[in-house]
């Protein structure tokens, strides 16, 4: 069978030589980060890490930016930072990278599973209310795919309920959203900056909030807070046990480049789905991404949805075909990942030691972990979907044509 696309795609790589130019400026003053653990002019961090966090406000129109090491890590200090605690539950999504619905853990809270909207991916606001109980303390959504959760009716029901809202916007920095941007919306947004994003400084992540004693939490989160409270006077002491979630000078430095190139990096993901949409939507076995209204996709993945019935081939012959055809297996998953209630962490939870947080519930509340209870991210997950990343620079529209020819010719191989 001769190969449509002969020639692996180029990975993505934005950074580049003023990125490099600025980590050697840093290494250069031996200073490689600038923190200290107590109250001082250094608990906030070094000038790299100060400058990125004015950036990253300014560019996403929000009062505060917080850096740290990781997206992970931002948002374990948000979930602390608005003071969720053991026995609270917080609302999760089943379909996303697992530290979105593990983070409830480290404060010993209990996720609770939400679906997934059918058009847009994320979580489905619809489906929130009957997943509050007495217990819910907030609501943790997921900016999936690289566009903002439906933020006006997720915070509505918040404020029905009196509920805290921390979003998961790592695959949407700089995406539009009614007149602001993804994250910024919550209590808490949360953006990554790890290697695989669309802009990243190796590892790192960014925390925004408009609220001013949230952002102090957060920091004292990130900081050793333990140590901090009492010569900086702050009394609440509610999850004021810190950690080393700081983000280096060299991490910051590489960041503060990046962010002047989001603009352009989004462009050109745009510019190239929407071509890459108007070419496959012509294929009637696949359904190409929508985007919410008032709002814009920065497309850090791009997700198809595959009827088996109209392509009369399964979607595991189907994916198959299209690795044979040229399109490498590292750029194609079929399903995305598996439900994360169905890890053991959560179907076996019965297995943890003295069975915490768990155990700080009867038995008639105890959460469901088991298959069924999210019916259309398991459908997506068994059946439908083709969970992609061609729509990156410097990828071009001829190389969408030779996409959509792939994937139009693997539906006609048996």
């Amino acid at each position: 069978m001769e190969k449509i696309i002969t020639k692996a795609f180029p990975m993505y790589n934005p950074i580049g030589e003023e990125e490099a130019q600025a980590a050697a400026a840093v290494v250069r003053t031996g200073i490689l980060s600038d923190f200290l653990g107590k109250h001082s002019e250094k608990f906030g961090g070094g000038k790299n890490v100060l400058e990125l966090e004015k950036n990253w406000a300014e560019y996403h129109h929000v009062k505060h930016a917080i850096s740290f090491n990781s997206a992970t890590t931002a948002l374990l200090a948000g979930l602390g930072a608005l003071e969720v605690c053991p026995g609270d539950e917080v609302l999760v999504i089943g379909y996303s990278m697992c530290i979105s619905a593990t983070a409830p853990l480290f404060y010993g809270a209990i996720p609770v599973f939400v679906d997934i909207e059918e058009d847009y991916y994320c979580m489905d606001p619809v489906k929130i209310e009957d997943k509050i109980t007495p217990r819910t303390k907030a609501i943790l959504p997921v900016d999936l795919f690289g566009q903002s959760s439906d933020m006006v009716k997720i915070n509505a029901i918040a404020k029905k309920y009196n509920l805290k809202v921390l979003s998961d916007t790592s695959h949407a920095p700089g995406c539009r959203y009614h007149e602001g941007f993804a994250g910024t919306f919550a209590d808490v947004g949360v953006y990554s900056l790890n290697q695989h994003k669309i802009i990243h400084c190796g590892e790192g992540g960014i925390a925004v909030t408009n609220d001013d004693e949230i952002a102090l939490r957060l920091q004292l989160i990130r900081n050793h807070a333990e140590a901090v409270v009492d010569d900086m006077g702050y009394y609440n002491l509610t999850n004021m046990v810190g950690g080393n979630y700081r983000m280096t000078e060299t991490e910051a430095a590489i960041a503060i480049e990046q962010l002047k190139k989001l603009p352009a990096l989004i462009e050109s993901r745009i510019n190239l789905a929407n071509y890459l949409s108007e070419k496959l939507s012509k294929l009637e076995y696949l359904t190409v991404p929508k985007v919410r209204e008032n709002a814009e996709h920065v497309y850090y993945l791009y997700p198809l949805r595959y009827d088996e019935d109209k392509a009369g081939l399964c979607r595991e012959q189907y994916v198959e075909n299209i690795r044979k055809l040229g399109i490498p297996l590292y750029r194609l998953a079929g399903g995305y990942i598996k439900p994360l209630y169905l890890e053991p962490i959560f179907s076996k939870k019965e297995q943890l030691k003295h069975g915490y947080p768990y155990r700080l519930l009867k038995d008639n509340e105890q959460p469901n972990y088991s298959r069924g209870i999210c019916p259309v991210t398991e459908k997506f997950y068994d059946k439908e979907f083709i969970v992609t990343a061609y729509t990156y620079p410097p990828l071009t529209k001829s190389d969408m044509d030779d996409i959509v020819k792939v994937f139009d010719k693997a539906a006609t191989m048996r």
